[in-house]
């Protein structure tokens, strides 16, 4: 095993597209896709990556990896469905390091490099680095072992997003 650096190298990023969204504000957004199945949203794909989106139809549900470009960056926070503050890593919360957001939506079609989807839980401007096919046997676990979202998955569907991750 090798150590790690003290100074890492930096890790440059560019996004492939940028999320279209209703939402202009964090305060009342939802906090989950699941919670927000009937709201919709486009990933408008910048030309130079359209080509990656060859056979993307294919797939019922996506996986955005995005750059929360309106959060702070925390270690520890109090989530939205709990009141308790908890370590970010055991967290959803969106004020994290890096500030790296994953969203599962539901590709309802696709058009001239625009993919337009239900489950929008961002804000429109949202940088997208990534999109990855969901795909049930490669991404689903059974588990009862969730920590403290046991008690806090009750908050979900009245649960939206606040300033405190700001």
């Amino acid at each position: 095993m090798t150590d790690t650096p003290h100074h890492p190298p930096k890790i440059e990023l560019q996004p492939i597209g940028f999320i279209r969204s209703a939402f202009q504000s964090v305060q009342g957004m939802p906090i989950q896709t699941v919670s927000a199945t009937h709201v919709e949203g486009a990933l408008q794909v910048l030309p130079q990556f359209q080509p990656g989106l060859r056979d993307i139809e294919g797939f019922e549900y996506l996986i955005l990896i995005t750059h929360l470009h309106k959060a702070s960056e925390k270690l520890e926070v109090v989530p939205f469905m709990d009141t308790q503050s908890h370590g970010v890593f055991a967290t959803r919360a969106p004020a994290r390091p890096n500030r790296m957001g994953l969203s599962i939506v539901q590709l309802i079609r696709v058009h001239e490099g625009c993919l337009h989807f239900r489950g929008n839980d961002m804000l429109d401007g949202t940088p997208v680095l990534d999109i990855k096919p969901y795909v049930p046997a490669l991404d689903v676990r059974q588990t009862e072992h969730i920590g403290w979202f046991r008690h806090g998955l009750a908050q979900l569907p009245t649960a939206q997003s606040d300033a405190r991750m700001a």
